[in-house]
């Protein structure tokens, strides 16, 4: 079962808003880190950190047929996600590995299933909601849900 496309262009969207954030701080933090931690403060607010830890596990459980490089990757008991770092610098320094997404990619599949257990289980307007309230600034175009109204 591959990634919704839907959800991956919105992940993709956050993570290069992160990206171009990243370029004017001095954050060393990687985009993805900085999306899944953003969404983590928002979404602990929201539904608590457990309930943040199992949206987040589950996310991770999906993501990981798509993106094997992820296998080191775990959620703690506060919902932080530790693993990542290592299998970032490691692209980074190595360039893609044999049967890889492209460097990044794992990333955006993360998100984009975090965001899709999000959209399943709170619905297209507080999903968008949230991350409108998390990133006031970026381009979150209004996507119009199955029945043909705009969130």
């Amino acid at each position: 079962m591959t990634t919704p496309p839907k959800m991956r262009d919105l992940a993709q969207r956050l993570l290069a808003y992160e990206a171009d954030a990243t370029k004017t701080s001095e954050s060393m933090q990687s985009p993805t880190h900085r999306v899944y931690e953003k969404l983590r403060q928002s979404l602990v607010a929201f539904a608590g950190a457990t309930g943040f830890e199992l949206l987040a596990a589950r996310a991770l459980v999906l993501a990981r047929p798509e993106a094997p490089s992820l296998s080191n990757a775990r959620v703690t008991k506060d919902g932080s996600l530790e693993g990542l770092e290592e299998f970032e610098s490691q692209i980074n320094m190595d360039g893609n590995r044999a049967g890889e997404y492209p460097a990044g990619e794992a990333g955006t599949i993360l998100i984009a299933r975090l965001l899709g257990l999000l959209l399943t289980f709170c619905g297209e307007a507080l999903t968008l909601s949230l991350l409108r309230n998390t990133w006031p600034s970026a381009a979150l175009d209004d996507r119009s849900s199955e029945d043909g109204r705009s969130a």
